[in-house]
């Protein structure tokens, strides 16, 4: 089934893209693809770039970077399956596999031929299964704190998929609870309480408790296995980016990963956690418009 979409137009980079409150970020377009309808937004003139964030964030976490990086792109923006506003059809595991399949979906779509691909956490992931699985074309690459070499689950994830059904039952303030102190140990800065109830609405209530499970369920080092295999085939200009502060994977993984690729640069950032466009949005955009001119 090819991409089409409801509503898919450009914006200017001050649409939707300035502030913290989430009333304020909602992404304008709608695009049915295989397996579910995603929420995507585009942004500025200039060369393409998309961005792919992870998990448990939405696009929320690129608010910031977006206009930064429109000055000089066209950034396209989306939630992914199960995320923010992107649904998942009856059935759908949003796995990183589907993910991929996705993006790669999306970026034919759009019609773009040499874009940048941005992926943070699992987004690394699902960037490098697009790129080296699905010929997914890239001009260049950048992986920002990203779960791509296992194994790359915390142990708060592995506890939940251990015992889903604890969590899908729990009363949902208490679920609430827990997840929200898992937000704050994403940034070395403190989130103000607005940022981090823009983080939790996608999971409000029970349906989004519920949609919060079928994610963790659904994420597997299995589907970024085939792509260690082929990260020495990798031959464009490739951005490993990484907080120094990370508290979920450490920047010893970085290293790793910076060996793994041929050419690769790493640069980490100081003050910061496993959300760098959270932290340093300013020095997160600026990161990768180096990489991109």
């Amino acid at each position: 089934m090819s991409a089409h979409a409801q509503h898919d137009s450009p914006h200017t980079p001050d649409d939707n893209v300035r502030s913290d409150r989430y009333d304020e970020w909602q992404l304008p377009d709608r695009i049915r693809v295989e397996g579910g309808e995603v929420a995507t937004g585009v942004f500025g003139h200039g060369p393409p770039v998309v961005l792919v964030h992870g998990t448990p964030a939405w696009s929320y976490l690129w608010r910031k970077v977006v206009p930064l990086l429109a000055e000089h792109c066209t950034v396209h923006v989306w939630d992914l399956l199960g995320f923010g506003d992107s649904r998942p059809d009856s059935g759908v595991r949003p796995s990183i596999a589907r993910q991929a399949a996705t993006l790669t979906q999306l970026v034919a779509h759009w019609g773009l031929t040499d874009p940048a691909l941005v992926g943070h956490d699992i987004g690394g992931g699902i960037v490098l299964r697009a790129h080296l699985l699905h010929r997914t074309p890239a001009r260049r690459l950048a992986l920002l704190d990203a779960a791509v070499l296992g194994p790359w689950n915390t142990p708060f994830t592995e506890h939940q998929q251990r015992h889903a059904e604890a969590y899908r039952t729990m009363p949902h303030d208490a679920f609430t609870d827990l997840i929200t102190t898992r937000f704050q140990s994403a940034t070395h800065h403190p989130m103000p309480p607005e940022v981090v109830a823009a983080y939790l609405r996608p999971w409000a209530g029970t349906a989004g408790q519920h949609r919060w499970l079928d994610q963790v369920e659904s994420v597997s080092f299995e589907d970024t296995r085939e792509v260690v295999a082929q990260l020495a085939e990798i031959s464009v200009p490739t951005l490993v980016l990484w907080g120094e502060r990370d508290e979920w994977l450490s920047t010893a993984t970085a290293r790793r990963l910076a060996r793994a690729i041929p050419g690769a640069r790493l640069e980490t950032l100081s003050s910061t956690g496993h959300f760098p466009a959270e932290d340093a949005p300013e020095e997160t955009a600026h990161a990768l418009l180096r990489l991109l001119r």
